[in-house]
């Protein structure tokens, strides 16, 4: 099994935001999504949008929200 992981990440290195699902493709549009909301400031100052991958739900950070 493939969990696709999305975070956006603070410059200190916390999640701010998180999704994880199953679908690439919705996986993908979600990240488009959380890069295209960073403003250029964010991006300035550090902040980043990562997709990942898992194998298992344990491996996804607990304040995701889960879409299966």
């Amino acid at each position: 099994m493939t969990i696709w992981v999305n975070e956006q990440v603070d410059p200190s290195g916390i999640i701010s935001s998180c999704i994880a699902c199953c679908d690439q493709e919705q996986a993908e549009a979600c990240h488009d999504s959380f890069e295209e909301n960073l403003t250029d400031a964010q991006k300035a100052a550090g902040w980043v949008a990562r997709l990942r991958t898992v194998t298992s739900w344990d491996d996804v950070p607990v304040n995701a929200l889960k879409l299966d």
